[in-house]
């Protein structure tokens, strides 16, 4: 049977993913040290504090290849009619904002993409917080399972 402590504990460590708007990297050193502390006390919390680490380190995964294909749109949009080899100074940058790039819609496309998925992922953390005060399991979506 789970007491109000377990539940308390499951439940800051999916809310102490919050601490990155503090400390850098404060989602993933949070809920790791709340996890190691109490993880041999229950297996409940054993279990929320690997879903709250794994769906953290899932979204990093996410964005990283989120931000490796969408920074390049914005690179090549910007330096577009830049001559490299020839390069005179700045005589002839120009940036254009009359005549906008597919790339620049595909990148903005990327970015609207980033801005829903992390209000997804405060979202699921919320969610996910509140199954573990009353008591429940719960398993974050397309969250990969590298600790098991």
């Amino acid at each position: 049977m789970l007491d109000t402590h377990q539940k308390n504990i499951a439940t800051f460590i999916h809310l102490s993913t919050f601490s990155r708007f503090i400390i850098p990297l404060g989602n993933f050193i949070g809920p790791i040290i709340l996890w190691i502390a109490n993880k041999e006390k229950s297996e409940f919390i054993d279990n929320h504090g690997k879903q709250a680490i794994n769906f953290q380190l899932s979204v990093l995964l996410y964005t990283i290849i989120l931000g490796t294909i969408s920074i390049p749109f914005f690179v090549f949009k910007l330096f577009h009619g830049l001559d490299f080899i020839d390069f005179n100074g700045f005589n002839d940058f120009h940036i254009s904002l009359g005549k906008p790039s597919p790339l620049l819609y595909i990148g903005g496309g990327l970015g609207v993409i980033a801005v829903v998925g992390f209000i997804i992922e405060l979202v699921l953390i919320v969610k996910a917080s509140l199954k573990a005060r009353d008591g429940e399991h719960y398993q974050y979506p397309l969250s990969i399972n590298f600790i098991k």
